[in-house]
């Protein structure tokens, strides 16, 4: 077993739970409500620098039983950066595809299920009644109400991570990802500027459906990871 193997396989669940844990005792009257946007930022970018970090000691695991791959990889024909874009991920999930002879999770409703249920599920059950979501209450009840992670929109093929609507909504995640690790906001006026705000659905700027969007690619990737080592496993014995 790897030493990456246990953090690979643990899932950013626990973040979205030491918050809440961490937050409860604040209580939700008026006076607390400046700290929303605070806690929700920070939650978020614990979530995606966790992510990032994954998905390098993914594509190193990759890169140490794969001579070829791992060729590639420190030549930088990816160039995955800080994996941190849509592309850089979905590039991850090709390479990890790649890896794996059995493929039929695609087929797997039981995979499938697990992850939604890992991820939506997970974060309208965890948050529900809590003084974070009495805090953002639209925003909250606008995700419960979504059918953005649907079935059909993810785990479809090996080429595409996530389908056209999620990754749509990971644009807009990633552009937030920047403006906070960055803190462009501090010094850049009007952003997003009024355009944008024009053609925001109810979903926009939405951390619950972040954190989903965020939990979604963490399970798919553990599952593959568990089919990886699986495999791994028999041909090394």
């Amino acid at each position: 077993m790897s030493k990456h193997d246990d953090f690979i396989l643990t899932s950013m669940s626990v973040i979205l739970k030491e918050t809440i844990i961490a937050s409860s005792g604040i209580g939700a009257g008026v006076e607390t409500y400046p700290l929303c946007d605070y806690i929700m930022q920070s939650t978020f970018l614990k979530m995606t620098g966790y992510q990032e970090q994954k998905m390098k000691c993914i594509i190193w695991e990759i890169a140490t039983n794969d001579f070829e791959f791992r060729r590639d990889f420190l030549s930088n024909k990816f160039q995955l950066g800080e994996c941190s874009t849509y592309k850089a991920k979905n590039d991850i999930y090709k390479s990890l595809c790649k890896q794996i002879k059995d493929l039929n999770l695609f087929d797997n409703a039981d995979i499938k299920k697990r992850v939604k249920e890992g991820s939506f599920q997970f974060v309208k059950s965890v948050f529900e009644n809590t003084n974070l979501a009495i805090w953002d209450q639209c925003s909250f009840e606008n995700f419960s109400k979504s059918n953005i992670i649907k079935e059909n929109q993810y785990l479809k093929n090996k080429n595409n991570l996530v389908e056209n609507i999620i990754q749509d909504k990971y644009e807009l995640l990633y552009s937030q990802r920047n403006r906070i690790a960055h803190n462009t906001l501090s010094y850049q006026q009007n952003l997003p500027d009024l355009t944008v705000l024009k053609n925001q659905d109810e979903h926009a700027r939405n951390y619950f459906l972040w954190f989903s969007i965020l939990l979604l690619i963490d399970n798919i990737f553990i599952e593959l990871y568990k089919i990886y080592q699986k495999e791994l496993e028999e041909r090394i014995w």
